[in-house]
């Protein structure tokens, strides 16, 4: 059965409610758009679910000019596109850089929806992020995801969780880019390039995974419940090392092609894949 593209998943604020959309457009550090806003406290260190759940269910809206922030129950407020020139220190994990705060409105509406200081900020050019040059190159880029570009999951695997769990899991929970249908469980850890149409994808490192999989948000009521799925069921088929896994990194091959999109139902095509069976990449 040839794979294909079930799904795809964009986040313009990392940690915030993500977006499924039927094409997307496909830069070197991943997805346009995705995860080039961030929150941060007020020394421009990162500020994730992990920490805060409730911005899980922060709704934000790329527009003409900026973004939209909304939760349920609370004013909406508009952010426009901050000033390039206007930069302020940030770190994500272990990188050190700079990007545009987003300004005085978006703090306060952050900090009183969330109940804590915190502020917005706008990587204009992710070109000053690498990734982690222990599993990619010297010349790849990343905005502000975790490590990498773009993170691929299949249903396959997830229907293996999810009918071993007490409750099924869905998609979202995972927080994927790319959903590919169509494979076998876990084949994924075994690819290591793979096109969709005219882009070429290097797989370098398995996922592994965090508290923020535990976490349902409920849009409507604007709050966030949780519970011991995923993580107990991936604990038992998934544990590697210290980790559970589930899903793998991929970064796109450079330079891409002028106008580079991927499409719900494209063909995935595997060009290189090792023994099936094998670990993810650094397990």
């Amino acid at each position: 059965m040839q794979p294909t593209v079930a799904s795809l998943w964009r986040y313009p604020v990392k940690s915030c409610r993500g977006e499924s959309l039927e094409r997307v457009e496909v830069e070197p550090w991943g997805v346009a758009q995705d995860r080039r806003w961030m929150v941060v406290d007020p020394a421009g260190a990162m500020v994730t679910a992990r920490e805060l759940n409730r911005l899980l269910v922060v709704h934000p809206t790329l527009t003409d000019v900026g973004l939209r922030l909304a939760v349920a129950g609370e004013p909406a407020v508009e952010v426009p596109v901050p000033d390039p020139a206007e930069q302020v220190p940030i770190s994500i994990w272990s990188s050190r850089l700079t990007a545009a705060d987003a300004g005085e409105a978006a703090a306060r509406w952050l900090s009183d929806t969330l109940g804590r200081p915190l502020r917005l900020v706008h990587l204009d050019d992710p070109r000053r992020r690498a990734t982690s040059p222990v599993y990619s190159g010297p010349d790849d880029r990343v905005s502000l995801a975790d490590g990498y570009p773009l993170l691929l999951t299949t249903t396959a695997s997830a229907d293996v969780v999810s009918e071993a769990a007490d409750a099924p899991v869905p998609m979202h929970r995972y927080r994927p880019n790319l959903v590919v249908e169509g494979t076998q469980p876990w084949a994924e850890d075994a690819w290591r390039r793979f096109r969709i149409g005219d882009v070429t994808f290097r797989v370098v490192k398995g996922c592994a995974r965090c508290v923020m999989t535990t976490m349902e948000p409920d849009h409507d009521a604007g709050s966030v419940a949780r519970g011991p799925e995923p993580t107990r069921t991936l604990a038992r088929l998934r544990r590697f090392g210290k980790g559970v896994w589930f899903g793998v990194n991929v970064i796109p091959d450079h330079p891409l092609p002028a106008d580079a999109t991927l499409a719900v139902g494209d063909a995935v095509e595997v060009l290189e894949a090792v023994e099936s069976g094998t670990p993810p990449i650094g397990s």
